[in-house]
């Protein structure tokens, strides 16, 4: 048998050769820290004087020390220096700030020669796998498109088109809507009203319009069962690599929670059939989210 040197990379990907899914195996990641209870804020890694950030910030990146991907392909964003903030209570200014530096990192990565498509996203919540209860997210730079951004991304593309049902808010330029055949209880996606490829391309009012949108989706699904949602975020952007001109830019926001503190767990015959069984009427949630607050669609 093997030896030392047959040991399988901290970092490697693998195709499944039936299914085609993607499998990034990262056994560097089973050593990475976990404070998640709010009673370590003294040793929080986050927090102004933390090992990550020795220098007062109101936004920051850095590299991730446990990356799933090697080459310097993950980094970790800071959203405030405020240990018990959420991205929500940031408000528009704070979220604002956010953005700009979803953009400049995305940009960056981007420009890399070994970079097809970056992915911005957060994990809010223990139940979702936040190991860090500090307000933050996460940028993965991928050498590829993965197979679920090709398909929403490519030729043709993703484009809004809920009908009155889903939608919950709307501003000047964004627009927030439950999607009609979401796998998650919980599920609402914002997009620009008019096609934007990525977050690059928003203007100065554009980013204040998406930040406020953020900060009242969130709030309005937090009130949902009125205390903190746990919730998964991702952007989904234009790639840099040909062939993805008809990308829409948006942003899903999805929760497991099907009723307070009671999540949907994935049964075996929906991941053995890759088919879902969803419990949340969509159309009743957004009815739910709508009625939070008076603001028109």
């Amino acid at each position: 048998m093997g030896g030392k040197n047959d040991a399988v990379p901290e970092s490697q990907r693998r195709i499944d050769p039936f299914l085609g899914t993607t499998i990034h195996i990262v056994g560097g990641r089973q050593s990475r820290p976990i404070i998640s209870d709010g009673r370590s804020v003294t040793a929080c890694p986050f927090c102004v004087g933390g090992l990550e950030a020795p220098d007062p910030y109101e936004t920051r990146w850095f590299i991730n020390r446990w990356p799933p991907m090697d080459g310097d392909r993950c980094e970790v964003i800071l959203y405030s220096p405020n240990h018990d903030a959420s991205f929500a209570s940031l408000g528009v200014d704070g979220i604002a700030r956010v953005i700009d530096l979803w953009v400049e990192r995305t940009e960056t990565l981007g420009a890399r020669d070994d970079v097809e498509f970056v992915l911005v996203f957060e994990n809010r919540g223990t139940s979702i796998g936040a190991t860090i209860s500090h307000p933050h997210g996460q940028i993965y730079a991928y050498d590829h498109v993965p197979r679920r951004s090709n398909q929403l991304l490519g030729t043709g593309g993703w484009v809004p088109s809920f009908d009155d049902q889903l939608l919950v808010v709307g501003n000047d330029s964004m627009i927030a809507a439950v999607p009609p055949a979401p796998v998650y209880p919980v599920a609402v996606t914002i997009a620009p009203r008019v096609r934007v490829g990525r977050l690059s391309e928003l203007d100065r009012a554009t980013r204040r319009d998406l930040a406020s949108m953020l900060a009242d989706v969130l709030d309005r699904l937090d009130r949902l069962y009125d205390e903190p949602i746990p919730y998964m975020l991702w952007v989904n952007q234009r790639p840099f690599t040909a062939g993805f001109d008809d990308a829409w830019l948006n942003i899903e926001i999805v929760s497991p929670w099907r009723a307070a503190n009671l999540p949907r767990y994935i049964a075996a015959a929906e991941v053995g059939a890759g088919e879902y069984f969803n419990p949340v009427v969509p159309e009743e949630l957004a009815l739910r989210l709508r009625a939070s607050n008076d603001q028109s669609v």
